[in-house]
């Protein structure tokens, strides 16, 4: 099969399902290869607890991270042998270091640490100083920042998923306040989000300083294809935009309409963009954003053989 370079994207929290990557486990080849060092990398059985479960220990910030890391870069080892390879990247959230492997930048075992220190961080900050999350549908975002802005305490835009699906990210009794505002201001649904902190928010600073020492020791290089920073919606092509976009991340909102706009834009006319990873979150989004383009969500075996079929009868 001859090569093809497709932009591709890669989820974030609330992808991983119990049972999640058992299938590549189970399959010879480079994902099966790079899974079996995961625990050991981490010092802890992970792929127990994403074969297993329960899915409340899964669900845990510190775990779901590497959980869905480990699952996203195995799907991108298992697509080089179709020759299938990335032109440009961009991941939402978490989905951002499965992005930085992806682009060559960071190690996809180092990328496990990074992210397992990362979420017990943003668990242990939850802990520390409850923060609440909300989704909004029906507004746009500068209305929403406006009604944030209006809110007294600490509530901000966090995430701009869609032209109509924002998250809000606060202080508790501010992430309510604000979404009762938004249902007066005309938005169509206000829906509070099960997650243990105010991700995205000021309220995360301290866990951020942290994380910065932590990422400070972990070697970042170059990006070999451009990656889409969610800080910036803009393509970063060195180490040093890479990391400083990573630090900014945990207390700064997910640019992730405009992001996946520049990644579409890469794919060209009538274009492939694949999500590698568990679930198919992304793409859905990006459906209903750009229906010019072929998105292919990519998370299991089955799916790998689609693709597969799918290549091989468009060089046909």
């Amino acid at each position: 099969m001859s090569s093809m370079r497709v932009p591709m994207m890669f989820p974030g929290q609330a992808s991983q399902s119990v049972g999640m990557a058992r299938d590549l486990y189970a399959a010879d080849g480079p994902a099966a290869d790079y899974l079996r060092g995961v625990n050991d990398a981490l010092g802890f059985d992970l792929l127990g607890i994403m074969f297993e479960g329960p899915a409340e220990t899964l669900t845990e910030t510190r775990n779901a991270q590497p959980a869905i890391l480990a699952h996203s870069v195995a799907i991108l080892l298992a697509l080089r042998p179709l020759g299938i390879e990335p032109s440009l990247v961009a991941g939402h959230s978490l989905g951002e270091y499965s992005a930085a492997v992806a682009c060559g930048a960071l190690d996809p075992y180092d990328a496990l640490r990074v992210v397992r220190k990362r979420g017990e961080l943003m668990f242990a900050s939850g802990a520390r100083r409850p923060g609440a999350m909300a989704a909004v549908m029906g507004l746009d975002a500068d209305r929403v920042r406006e009604i944030c802005l209006e809110t007294k305490g600490e509530v901000v835009l966090a995430n701009l998923n869609s032209p109509n699906q924002m998250v809000i990210s606060g202080e508790v009794t501010a992430v309510s306040a604000a979404g009762e505002a938004l249902k007066a201001a005309g938005a169509r649904r206000v829906i509070p989000l099960n997650v243990s902190g105010a991700f995205h928010s000021p309220l995360l600073a301290d866990a951020a300083a942290e994380f910065q020492e932590f990422l400070a020791t972990i070697p970042i290089g170059d990006p070999a294809v451009p990656l889409v920073a969610n800080v910036s919606a803009k393509p970063v092509a060195t180490a040093t935009a890479l990391r400083e976009g990573l630090e900014a991340q945990l207390v700064s909102p997910v640019l992730w309409h405009p992001s996946l706009e520049v990644l579409c834009d890469g794919a060209g006319a009538g274009g492939m963009v694949i999500e590698a990873g568990p679930g198919k979150v992304l793409t859905n989004l990006a459906r209903r954003q750009r229906r010019d383009l072929d998105f292919v969500a990519v998370g299991t075996v089955e799916d790998l053989a689609a693709l597969a079929t799918h290549t091989l009868e468009g060089e046909a």
